[in-house]
Formats: C-alpha cells, sequence, structure tokens
C-alpha cells in the first residue's frame, strides 16, 4: 500500500486470546469446504431448475428455497473467514490520505463499530432461530423447510464474524497500547 500502513491487524495479545484466535482460524478453515460445496451445490440445483423446465416443461418448486437456503449459510459462515483476511469491501480512500496515527484510530473505530453490529444481529439472529425452533416455523412455500435451518447458519456466521471482529479489535487495542 502507498500509505505504508498494513490494515491487517496484529494477533491478540495474551495467551487466552491467543487461543481463542487460534481457534477462530481453526473453525474458519474448517467451514471453508461446506460453503464452497454449498456454492456449488446451489449453482447446481438452479441450472437442474432452469434445463428441466426448459426441455421438459416440469416446474420445480423447491429449487428456490434450496438455493436459498445454501447461499445463505455460504454466505453468513465464510464471513469470518473472508474477514480474517480483510477480504470485506472497505474504502481505502482515506488511508492514503490520513497520517498512520490517525488512520490507526480509524481501524479501531471501524473494528469496533463493526463488532458492536455484528453482536447485535448476531443476538437477533439467535432470538430468530429459538422463535422458529420452538414455534415449528417454516417456510410458506408448497415445499415448507424449517426456517431454523436459514437462522442457524445466520446466527453462527454472525456470531463468528463478531467474534473476529472483537479479535481484531483486541489486536489492535494491544498494539496501540504497545506503541506500535
Amino acid at each position: 500500500m502507498s500509505h505504508g500502513y498494513d490494515p491487517r491487524p496484529p494477533a491478540p495479545a495474551g495467551p487466552a486470546l491467543g487461543l481463542i484466535g487460534k481457534a477462530m482460524e481453526w473453525t474458519n478453515r474448517l467451514l471453508l469446504v461446506p460453503c464452497m460445496v454449498a456454492l456449488i451445490a446451489a449453482s447446481a440445483i438452479l441450472t437442474y431448475s432452469v434445463l428441466v423446465r426448459y426441455f421438459y416443461k416440469v416446474p420445480t418448486d423447491w429449487q428456490d428455497e434450496a438455493s436459498v437456503f445454501l447461499l445463505v449459510g455460504a454466505t453468513f459462515l465464510s464471513g469470518a473467514y473472508v474477514q480474517s483476511m480483510r477480504g470485506h469491501i472497505g474504502i481505502e480512500a482515506l488511508a492514503g490520505l490520513l497520517p498512520p496515527a490517525v488512520n490507526r484510530v480509524r481501524l479501531i473505530l471501524v473494528d469496533a463499530a463493526g463488532g458492536a453490529f455484528c453482536l447485535f444481529f448476531a443476538w437477533k439472529c439467535w432470538g430468530m432461530l429459538h422463535e422458529a425452533w420452538v414455534e415449528g416455523q417454516t417456510s410458506s412455500s408448497s415445499w415448507g423447510p424449517p426456517l431454523w435451518i436459514p437462522y442457524s447458519t445466520m446466527a453462527l456466521g454472525m456470531s463468528l464474524l463478531a467474534l473476529q471482529l472483537l479479535l481484531h479489535l483486541a489486536g489492535r487495542l494491544a498494539a496501540w497500547r504497545a506503541g506500535a
């Protein structure tokens, strides 16, 4: 980067945070395979649906919902991995204009705000999951799959993303205290 500041946070300091960071790294990598399989499955399902409708004039009523469930799972469960690589969309125009010390403050504020938002979102997702499970909620389609399936991937994915952001924040704050 032209401004000389690496936006990736330092590793969290301390044995407990280091252990949590290693567990997050392992979890993120473990979830990549099912996320990739879900993306391939969603594309295969949609392709099958198009071909069956076009060539055989047979309607399918489950493919859209199955694909959405798979895409929701892949999107939410891979969010923490993407964040660990700082792969989410970010506006770096300010990074090149700000001095490194101000940029560090900006990144701390971004990680804090992002972590707070993701914690709130995760909390709401866990509530929706509980409600869907207890009430036995299903989708309104003719297929009617249970809604706890997408809500569980949303809740887990947002919880992992919030934890990843909080680990980044802890690393940045530790580096700031150390004078880095």
